[in-house]
């Protein structure tokens, strides 16, 4: 049985709808807090190390929405730090970031901020540390998970926790350019429109994990819920070595030529 974790705030857990209205748990609010905890339990082991051996702890949180797991994140861990840790949340729609504004301060969480922008747009804001400690993009839709990706490259992320999304512009290109492969064995794992989207959104997940090891991160890929639950299950976890890998660069360059996606070059490079 799930049960919720000591010192929890029960007007966060309220506000997610993970307790009803009366403080209560029914089965559906329990296998919601069994996912928030299986994600914790993957981020929380990341942020111990952090808090040991780094001066800072700041998080940046994008695609936030709702900013659910930048609220859970401080709840069970950031709020219990002494002197140090902040979570930022990047979100473009101001409904959503004046309502995580408003949670906050009826919560007390000080160490938060919440910015109205496009995690593009964020990769130049001075309001976020020119160097971070995490960054997490949880379904963060297409290209906007690379976008976290080039973000947390250029703040020198020493983890970046990912679960990608809607991945669309790898398979618009091998649709484009399937005539180009039709020689080639290959193309059955895409000739048809499912299979393209299907092997797209596989395709783009492997270049990340590439792009990531090119840039000097260890890179772990796990299944973070079950099937049963939702298909956009694949957690990505990067942690940097500061040895980047010259075989992970050459691949890129393979696989894009294999495929004859070249014109995605420097998405993944």
């Amino acid at each position: 049985m799930t049960e919720i974790k000591e010192g929890q705030s029960i007007e966060l857990l309220k506000e997610l709808h993970i307790l009803t209205a009366d403080g209560k748990m029914n089965q559906d609010s329990r296998r919601k807090l069994k996912q928030v905890y299986h994600l914790f339990h993957f981020i929380e082991k990341l942020l111990k190390d952090l808090d040991t051996n780094s001066e800072t702890l700041n998080l940046v949180d994008h695609g936030a929405g709702k900013s659910y797991l930048g609220f859970i994140l401080y709840d069970l861990f950031f709020k219990n730090l002494k002197n140090k840790g902040h979570v930022y949340g990047v979100e473009t729609r101001s409904e959503l970031i004046e309502k995580s504004k408003t949670l906050q301060k009826k919560l007390g969480f000080e160490r938060m901020s919440f910015i109205n922008t496009s995690v593009d747009e964020a990769r130049n804001l001075s309001a976020i540390p020119a160097s971070v400690d995490m960054v997490t993009a949880l379904h963060a839709c297409d290209t906007a998970t690379d976008d976290a990706i080039s973000f947390a490259l250029e703040r020198h992320a020493k983890n970046i926790v990912l679960i990608p999304c809607c991945q669309a512009e790898v398979a618009q290109y091998l649709r484009q350019n399937k005539k180009f492969s039709l020689n080639s064995p290959q193309v059955e794992l895409f000739r048809h429109a499912i299979h393209t989207r299907e092997f797209g959104s596989h395709l783009t997940n492997v270049l990340r994990c590439l792009r990531l090891e090119a840039h000097g991160y260890d890179v772990t890929v796990t299944e973070l819920v079950g099937f049963e639950h939702s298909m956009k299950n694949e957690l990505i976890i990067a942690t940097k070595t500061g040895k980047p890998q010259k075989k992970s660069a050459e691949r890129i360059d393979a696989l894009l030529g294999e495929f004859k996606i070249q014109e995605l070059k420097e998405r993944f490079s």
